[in-house]
């Protein structure tokens, strides 16, 4: 009987081993920038959470207590030592 061997099973979306690569090269053929797929995940997760960070904390400066705008009103009793 045929035993099941998983490494032999590959599906049209397993290539996670594989990555892609962008070089950018000048006239003269020296390397100017070089953008690796660990480095676009990187950084739409960091423009993600900043993004996510931005609108919280706009969020919670929007509707802090601070915000509530109260009369002032003097102390009605009077000092219990006064000082010269």
């Amino acid at each position: 009987m045929n035993k099941f061997d998983p490494t032999k099973l590959q599906t049209k979306f397993d290539n996670t081993s594989e990555g892609w690569l962008v070089q950018i090269y000048s006239g003269d053929r020296r390397l100017l920038w070089v953008l690796d797929s660990s480095h676009a995940w990187t950084f739409l997760l960091g423009g993600g959470f900043g993004l996510l960070l931005a609108v919280g904390w706009f969020n919670l400066a929007n509707y802090s207590p601070s915000r509530t705008y109260t009369t002032y009103e003097p102390a009605t009793t009077p000092p219990e030592m006064w000082i010269d």
